[in-house]
């Protein structure tokens, strides 16, 4: 039966890891994926929270990016797409996943790792993939694994990112949503130690994620 899975590795044992370690406060979320010959991935990556000049600089020497183009901004989130074309090293990882009939379904990048959701026709094609990175020397982590249809939370939403879940976790726990409120987004970001701008970045995100699966699946509750 079709298996969804929820893996996270870190950006080491991926792509982008000199991006990420240059610019901490970066959010990263996968467009969508293209091909360029058998099995070569070009993926179209949204790239936010960061100066696009700083960014660009980090990205021409990034020795998992062979080159980039920016596509489209949204200079009101400040966002920016790009087209990347990774390095080989990169690319034939990549490639272990689609040579076991594997699709990406979503990835997102945050804190120094990916979080990705991947669909096989069954698992075994799923520890297969799994076990040839590993062979590799890739550390993975699987989140979540369920049969296709089992669960509806998986299959059709963007799981929320360990930063995403931390800041709005922490959020919510020291009364950030709270009216009045009783903290400020400045005094939240200097407890997680990150910047004011990365954190209502991750915050805006979550909601968004966790907004649509309410949208699209309401359970209304009784009025009291």
């Amino acid at each position: 039966m079709t298996t969804v899975a929820e893996i996270t590795l870190s950006a080491s044992d991926l792509a982008l890891e000199e991006t990420i370690t240059s610019l901490p406060d970066a959010e990263l979320r996968v467009e969508s994926v293209v091909a360029e010959g058998p099995l070569r991935p070009i993926p179209l990556v949204w790239i936010g929270g960061v100066d696009v000049d700083d960014l660009e600089a980090v990205l021409e020497v990034d020795p998992s990016v062979e080159t980039f183009t920016r596509l489209l901004e949204d200079p009101s989130q400040q966002e920016w797409l790009y087209r990347l074309e990774y390095a080989d090293v990169v690319t034939d990882r990549c490639r272990i996943v689609f040579e076991h009939d594997g699709t990406v379904l979503d990835a997102q990048c945050s804190s120094g790792r990916w979080t990705l959701r991947l669909l096989f026709p069954d698992r075994d094609s799923l520890s297969s993939a799994v076990a040839d990175l590993e062979d590799l020397g890739v550390r993975i982590d699987v989140k979540r694994m369920v049969d296709a249809g089992r669960d509806s939370d998986l299959e059709v939403s963007a799981a929320l990112t360990e930063a995403q879940e931390e800041a709005i976790s922490e959020a919510y726990r020291r009364g950030y949503y709270d009216v009045p409120r009783q903290i400020s987004l400045e005094d939240l970001a200097d407890e997680l130690g990150i910047s004011h701008q990365a954190l209502s970045e991750r915050l805006r995100r979550a909601n968004k994620v966790l907004a649509g699966e309410q949208l699209d699946d309401p359970t209304p509750e009784p009025a009291h």
